[in-house]
């Protein structure tokens, strides 16, 4: 295992290149229980014979442990490289999947989500962003979105799959199987990360950012700019997590069946895949903190149009705008903290800031399932999120304003 940084003419380079084609593969990997739960989640709902609230709780858990993990993975790949965290994360996810499978109630199927966050999926999230972040200057904005498309990509792969699964040998042998290969290939894979990141300038390179004090960002305390980055990742993932964790449901709800639904998933990620790259050279053109206004601008826009829309047809289409329109925002916080915080504390911060984050979609996906079993029905529930969205716009516009104002720029 290398522990010394690369040599920094590695950045921008063609290894760089080759290292975000295996990251990219480990993403969608490591990722692929974030969204199977939400296929299987009316079958296990059924089968453990529970309520809506508590059948998102498996859901809660992984997002609140994968958020907990990236905390920790982020400052192990600090210190002694990504190869160590991705063997652990390896078997996790393998572990995870099969004790899952195995589960004889909703509370140990709810226990190995938890495991599958804690160490499998963190170990493939916020480490591999930062570490991303730090090979590339130039292009540094599109590299962090190809690294994030992995996440939608693996939510556009796995949903159709795993339903296939369902309906011929059973959602329990499907996860076991799920299990068995995204261990291995994490495994397989994680054999090309060994080489620690180059040392990194600290000039910011996109041209959204002028002067950057970095012990000032957005001119506080690095604790304050990091807590408001927290607050407006729980928000903006509060409101994502609304149509993400609960279309399969509502579309059941609705008379169309989980396999509809799931399509309208798989549909929602693979566009989200299109929109994390467009962001991405967005935000090499304009800044990370003007991308996180854009699209919390655009999400709060998809969220208001599944109030009046709820046939078939209009929900593929309103799917399909979600997806395009906030598959950006979760990025743009990587790039905020490789433009604002000194880069070599880019692992633990990034991992803040993603905990934040899916702290939100955990929060979210158990809240719209209780506003669900209080009204009994998702009306409530999707104005709840245009409500977290409106929170994260202020926080990015405000953030946007004290860019300005250091910049000496008029308001």
């Amino acid at each position: 295992m290398t522990n010394t940084p690369a040599d920094p003419s590695l950045i921008d380079s063609r290894h760089a290149a080759w290292r975000l084609l295996v990251t990219l593969g480990l993403v969608v990997l490591g990722n692929s229980s974030m969204y199977v739960v939400s296929v299987v989640l009316p079958t296990v709902q059924a089968e453990f014979g529970v309520g809506r609230a508590d059948a998102a709780l498996p859901y809660t858990l992984m997002m609140v442990c994968l958020g907990i993990g990236g905390l920790w993975t982020g400052r192990l790949a600090d210190r002694h490289g990504l190869t160590p965290v991705l063997w652990i994360g390896a078997l996790a996810v393998c572990g995870g999947f099969v004790w899952a499978g195995l589960s004889g109630s909703i509370w140990s199927f709810g226990l190995a989500h938890g495991l599958l966050g804690l160490i499998g999926s963190s170990s493939t999230f916020a480490p591999l962003i930062a570490d991303t972040a730090l090979w590339w200057n130039r292009r540094r904005g599109i590299a962090v979105a190809i690294c994030a498309s992995g996440n939608y990509i693996a939510g556009a792969l796995w949903p159709p799959i795993v339903q296939h699964g369902v309906e011929t040998i059973g959602w329990r042998h499907t996860y076991v199987l799920l299990g068995l290969v995204c261990g291995l290939g994490m495994l397989i894979l994680s054999m090309w990360m060994r080489q620690r990141p180059p040392l990194v300038s600290v000039v910011p390179a996109n041209a959204g950012v002028a002067v950057v004090d970095r012990n000032r960002p957005f001119g506080l305390s690095p604790a304050r700019a990091q807590m408001l980055l927290c607050v407006a990742g729980v928000a903006c993932c509060v409101a994502m997590s609304m149509p993400q964790v609960h279309i399969v449901a509502y579309c059941t709800d609705l008379g169309f069946g989980a396999a509809r639904g799931a399509e309208m998933l798989s549909l929602m990620l693979a566009c989200g895949i299109v929109s994390r790259l467009v962001s991405g050279f967005i935000c090499d053109r304009i800044g990370g903190i003007r991308t996180l206004l854009l699209g919390s601008v655009l999400q709060g826009l998809a969220l208001l149009l599944f109030l009046p829309f709820d046939g078939l047809v209009p929900l593929y289409v309103v799917s399909a705008m979600f997806g395009l329109f906030q598959g950006g925002i979760v990025p743009s916080y990587a790039i905020i903290i490789r433009e604002h915080f000194a880069p070599q504390e880019a692992g633990a911060r990034v991992g803040a800031v993603i905990m934040a984050t899916l702290v939100g979609m955990a929060l979210g996906g158990w809240l719209s399932g209780w506003v669900f079993d209080v009204t009994g029905s998702y009306h409530a529930a999707f104005l709840n999120g245009i409500a977290w969205n409106l929170l994260n716009l202020c926080i990015a516009f405000w953030l946007l304003w004290r860019v300005r104002k250091a910049a000496g720029r008029p308001d």
